[in-house]
């Protein structure tokens, strides 16, 4: 138990109050469900978890069923571990979630203040460290950590203010029910009498002392007495520190003592070390010491690859250390691969019959019958995440005890690797979470917090922060699939779609944690493969076999890139080559309002919908239009275009999210492409902060620009080439989308919550090369686009 002060002071957290600072005036719209939802809600019901309620219902929420429960360790909400109050009235409230810019740090710990009723300019928030026991699953990755926890914390804050008003009435021996939490206090309002008012460091000590109160005894505001939710006023809690360069990330933690490393890993996955000379390194001023490290070969997880560790005073003696080490690299089995021969491999597997992971209705006949057939392949490469912060971990390995800093996604899944790498129990290593500069699924492997583990568990304690370069991370990473997708269509005589295939040939990131089984597993599959919502009596989704020479690993938006690129290009190309709308085409093969059924519509049996519940998360046909419809409606889709300019339409569903994008590119005489608008129509459910969706969607606009423009790895003999910005190239200030307008749907909270850190990606490049083939009339295939234009 907390009590009415937070005990773990000795995190590293940022202890302040909230402050605020100005922010530029912004371009979003909030677009009434009403408006745009044609009363689809109200006259389908959705399902039963999502019915409205009426006003008198709204204070006691009735709970809908979410993924958490599948998750390792679910969701906590107990207010005692979430929540202290100082003497001084001081609100901690814990944040268990790594923030990366999404803002969860601020809009979990504002959906508790709001239920408790406390004034944001007194609370401060504290980092939990890596414990999903203590606090629930820490995983903050997969969109989840808003429609996981929204429920969870508005149940923390509700069950604070009930505390806070039975201290209240329990000291001044009235009834609970006539002592209300409000603005930081509670007040109670006798007949006849002054208002008595008690603030919450009045009542610290005997609210925190009191046992949870069950959920039923709970009551929830309405949203009409909501004071930060939904009201788009809080500004992210770090927001000074970040803008004046005193927030602290990975590389900004440092103890007395410390040393740096930096480590010469691996040029191919699998490759170990034969020898090394290091005579000239120990020359160097600052070194220390070298160490070699053992390596893996996948399998192997998030294990490090191994090499020669050379540790140092500082940075710089470390990276000039590592530049003079001579060494000698074994050979891999990974030695064989090659960017461009593998592309073509995948490309004429991707023309063979493959693994049939959906099959609804009689494809081959369909095709076989149809008065036409249509067919177009699409690639993406590997990129690197390039996160600004490229990884770094400290750690003090001693006396049967191990703590560790760094950027982490997942805690508590580093916690227990590491414990595991250093053989210590779980509970003798702590792992502290320092702000994330960025991450897109990089910093969900803890291989770095290993090493610096490693390492300072060899020097007898001594504390060792391991720091990766750029190029250490972009050459020794793990990277989103390559991918090859094959589309065929059957029409009949009136150009409608009697058939539809989709061959995916890709390497599955599950070779990473297990034997490579070449065609993927069911997560894979449920990314915008086999859960494609058209309306069309033969559908076939399949996979063809493929190997992983390289560590796979999450990507923001993962698989979603490739097959949003590939269904959304395709249909436009659909809608050219029979001469009609391509709005038209996509709307008709979404076709009718519905629910789709997996079962009877041959979804596979392990059919994963971003692990949420089908009853909660209904794949909804009618949502698609409607994003459809709208950023057509706000992005003006069909009006005529001056001439080298164009507009590029694409949706996707992705994280329980529907998406739907609309670029306007504009080409210059030289062939540059520039984005001087785009827009994007978001229905996530309900929202919380929607000056944090905006941030996102512009976000993945511009990762989706890089991708779809610049960002590529190119693999020799096994060996990435690219090591920086100047090879791996991502969107500049020179060419990016230069005007973001956001379009949000709204929804009661009784619209459950879905994810948005995500899917703004997937549609973002289908929608730019639309535009570009509707500006210049060359359609490109590849991403990314390079100099397939000339």
């Amino acid at each position: 138990m907390l009590g009415y002060l937070a005990k773990d002071t000795d995190l590293l957290n940022y202890e302040k109050t909230g402050e605020q600072i100005s922010t530029p005036n912004f371009i979003i719209e909030n677009v009434s469900r009403r408006d745009v939802m044609k009363g689809m809600v109200a006259t389908s019901g959705l399902v039963v978890a999502m019915q409205f309620m009426t006003t008198s219902e709204a204070q006691a929420f009735k709970p809908y069923p979410t993924g958490a429960d599948g998750m390792p360790n679910k969701t906590v909400n107990d207010p005692h571990v979430f929540v202290a109050i100082d003497p001084d009235g001081t609100v901690s409230i814990v944040t268990h979630r790594s923030e990366m810019g999404t803002g969860v740090r601020t809009t979990l710990p504002m959906v508790v203040a709001d239920e408790m009723e406390a004034n944001w300019d007194r609370v401060k928030i504290v980092q939990a460290p890596g414990d999903e026991p203590k606090y629930g699953n820490q995983d903050t990755d997969g969109s989840r950590s808003v429609r996981h926890f929204l429920q969870p914390m508005r149940e923390v804050g509700a069950a604070v203010r009930l505390m806070l008003e039975q201290a209240a009435a329990a000291k001044w021996g009235v009834d609970v029910a006539l002592c209300k939490a409000k603005g930081h206090t509670v007040v109670l309002q006798s007949a006849g009498e002054s208002p008595k008012v008690l603030g919450f460091g009045d009542l610290a000590v005997a609210a925190m002392a009191l046992p949870t109160p069950a959920r039923d005894k709970l009551t929830f505001k309405k949203a009409s007495e909501w004071r930060y939710i939904g009201k788009n006023e809080i500004q992210i809690y770090d927001l000074k520190d970040i803008t004046t360069g005193s927030a602290v990330y990975g590389a900004d933690v440092s103890v007395p003592g410390m040393m740096v490393a930096v480590i010469a890993r691996p040029p191919v996955v699998g490759a170990s070390v034969v020898s090394f000379d290091d005579i000239a390194t120990k020359k160097i001023p600052g070194v220390v010491a070298v160490i070699p490290l053992d390596g893996s070969m996948p399998p192997a997880k998030f294990a490090p690859l191994g090499g020669v560790a050379v540790v140092a005073k500082d940075t710089y003696s470390a990276i000039k250390g590592r530049d003079a080490l001579r060494i000698e690299w074994g050979d891999s089995k990974h030695s064989v691969y090659n960017t461009e021969t593998f592309k073509k491999e995948m490309a004429e597997t991707a023309k063979k019959p493959g693994k049939a992971i959906r099959n609804e209705g009689d494809v081959d006949g369909a095709l076989k019958s149809a008065a036409k057939t249509f067919t177009q392949d699409y690639y993406q490469p590997h990129m690197s995440h390039a996160p600004i912060e490229p990884v770094v971990a400290l750690a003090v390995v001693k006396d049967g005890k191990a703590e560790i800093w760094g950027p982490f996604q997942s805690p508590y899944g580093a916690r227990t690797d590491i414990a595991k790498s250093i053989g210590l129990k779980p509970e003798d290593v702590k792992v502290n979470v320092t702000l994330l500069g960025a991450a897109f699924g990089r910093k969900s492997k803890c291989d770095f917090g290993i090493e610096a583990a490693l390492l300072s568990q060899k020097l007898g304690g001594t504390p060792v922060r391991v720091q990766w370069t750029r190029e250490d991370d972009m050459k020794n990473g793990f990277y989103p699939t390559t991918s090859h997708e094959r589309i065929t269509v059957g029409l009949d005589a009136n150009n409608k779609v009697t058939a539809w295939n989709h061959m995916s040939v890709a390497p599955t990131i599950l070779s990473t944690f297990a034997d490579d089984n070449k065609t993927g597993f069911f997560i894979e599959h449920g990314m915008g493969f086999v859960e494609l919502p058209w309306e069309v009596p033969n559908f076939r989704a399949e996979m063809g076999e493929s190997l992983a020479h390289v560590r796979i690993g999450w990507f923001r938006s993962v698989s979603n890139i490739p097959r949003a690129f590939a269904a959304q290009s395709f249909i436009a190309e659909l809608a050219h080559e029979t001469g009609r709308d391509h709005k038209e085409v996509l709307l008709e093969l979404i076709g009718s309002d519905r629910k789709i059924d997996p079962k009877a519509q041959g979804f596979p049996e392990d059919f994963w919908n971003y692990g949420e519940p089908m009853e909660t998360y209904p794949i909804d046909t009618a949502r698609f239009k409607n994003v459809i419809n709208l950023v057509a409606e706000k992005g003006g889709y069909g009006r005529k275009m001056p001439k080298g300019e164009g507009l590029g339409l694409a949706v996707h569903r992705s994280f329980v999210s529907y998406v739907a994008t609309l670029v306007h590119v504009k080409m210059a005489d030289d062939g540059t492409v520039t984005v001087p608008k785009v827009d994007v129509a978001v229905d996530c459910g309900f929202h919380i902060h929607a000056e944090r969706i905006r941030s996102q969607v512009e976000g993945a606009c511009v990762m989706g620009h890089s991708a779809a423009m610049h960002s590529k790895l190119t693999v020799v003999n096994g060996a990435i080439e690219e090591g920086n910005y100047d090879t791996h190239e991502v969107a500049r200030m020179s060419n990016y989308p230069q005007n973001v307008s956001v379009h949000i749907i709204d929804h009661p909270f009784e619209v459950p919550a879905s994810g948005m850190g995500e899917p703004g990606v997937p549609p973002y490049a289908p929608a730019l090369y639309n535009a570009i083939f509707n500006a210049t009339g060359k359609r490109a295939r590849d991403m990314p686009l390079g100099d397939q234009l000339a």
